[in-house]
């Protein structure tokens, strides 16, 4: 079991902590720290709110979606970033607006939306005209992520802002009541450390005992960060819960296994960044058999496009947005990344809701049927063991220690 030098680490970092972060403790969600905190300054800013629904014409009107079963996120929303912002925060903030809209579902990670929005007295709008040139400060509470949209829109309207796909009460009580501040921090400790990487080889042990090896070629590029903050006036998008660090991947190849949604099990082969295709291990054959179809019809549904590793010590949450940013985890993407600064856009997929940016997490409670029994870094003449059996490895531990 690994030593970590507590003087130099934070309460949070301490190994009884750092292997069981369900025990860490967090301070009560406070919405004027977390806003005030991610989009210093706040002073002046005009801020709405967008949730999602597949009838976002009668579920917004005079919130009918809190007397209607289900819509747990959409419910969130409402009680702790609308209310929150009409009882106080504003004022405490010194923000204007508060206003909440409803978009209709996306029904897919990362794919653009539709110009209509309504809001809650029932009024068709439209995104372009009466939101993104509006407001300064864009909240996006939804089912689905939409922060590759937001980001390309960000850009041309000159808006901040944040999506927070999935909120959930754990969220509520851990990734978003941290200090952002330390995140930062941590994030970018890490990203100095992996960022110039040349590859990075992770090993996949299968429940038969098979040792899948997936490589994915970096070019040294500089690693990003997610890191939270949204300061100054420059447009940005951040995603919260935040703390990763990431590439977009030159090359890749070899295999790695997937848990599908249905609890299929197939093996992914990898060739000049692309997926292949995937075979069984157990389960549907004919999940596997629709996945093949996708990646013959659409080769670009299969284009990695991510590889990010988690900083933060959180707990798992059952929701991505969060555990992908668990200190321990990596995740790979297929689809589009023009929002990370890659080369894969919409307009290059057969069709239009094929273009999602779609995260495959590995985690202990997310892809139990195997383990990441190593991560390696290869940059220069050296080599450095990231993760070993879903924890930090020494090399990552001195990292985030280094200069507190």
């Amino acid at each position: 079991m690994m030593t970590i030098p507590a003087p130099s680490l934070p309460d949070y970092y301490r190994e009884e902590i750092l292997l069981h972060p369900e025990n860490r403790k967090f301070p009560e969600f406070d919405l004027v720290r977390l806003l005030g905190t991610v989009f210093e300054p706040t002073q002046g800013c005009r801020v709405c709110i967008l949730i999602d629904f597949d009838e976002p014409e009668a579920l917004i009107k005079d919130f009918a979606f809190l007397n209607a079963s289900g819509f747990p996120v959409q419910k969130k929303a409402h009680e702790h970033f609308y209310l929150g912002l009409q009882n106080g925060a504003l004022d405490d903030l010194e923000m204007v607006g508060g206003e909440m809209f409803a978009y209709r579902c996306t029904r897919g990670s990362n794919l653009d939306l539709a110009d209509e929005v309504w809001d809650t007295q029932g009024n068709l709008l439209s995104l372009d005209r009466d939101i993104y040139s509006k407001y300064d400060l864009v909240l996006c509470i939804s089912t689905f992520s939409a922060t590759a949209p937001l980001t390309a829109k960000c850009k041309q309207y000159g808006f901040r802002g944040a999506t927070l796909h999935g909120l959930n009460d754990i969220i509520l009580k851990s990734g978003l009541a941290v200090d952002y501040h330390e995140v930062s921090v941590d994030a970018e400790r890490l990203r100095l450390a992996l960022t110039r990487a040349d590859s990075i080889e992770i090993d996949f042990v299968l429940e038969d005992g098979r040792v899948l090896t997936a490589w994915l070629g970096l070019d040294g590029q500089e690693a990003q960060k997610s890191h939270g903050l949204c300061t100054g006036k420059t447009p940005d998008i951040a995603n919260l819960p935040a703390g990763e660090v990431y590439f977009v991947p030159a090359d890749a190849r070899g295999l790695f296994p997937m848990k599908y949604e249905d609890g299929t099990l197939g093996v992914l082969r990898v060739e000049n960044r692309c997926i292949i295709e995937s075979t069984l291990i157990e389960g549907n054959q004919a999940t596997i058999d629709a996945h093949n179809a996708r990646l013959k019809d659409d080769p670009m549904t299969g284009t990695l496009g991510e590889l990010g590793f988690g900083t933060q010590v959180l707990p798992v949450s059952y929701a991505d947005i969060q555990d992908e940013k668990v200190l321990g985890t990596c995740h790979l993407a297929t689809g589009r990344d023009d929002h990370l600064g890659g080369d894969i856009l919409p307009s290059m997929f057969k069709k239009h809701e094929n273009s999602t940016h779609d995260d495959i997490l590995f985690a202990p409670h997310k892809t139990p049927n195997f383990n990441i029994s190593q991560v390696r870094m290869k940059r220069g003449s050296q080599e450095e063991v990231l993760i070993e059996n879903f924890r930090p490895a020494r090399y990552l531990i001195d990292a985030l220690a280094g200069g507190r």
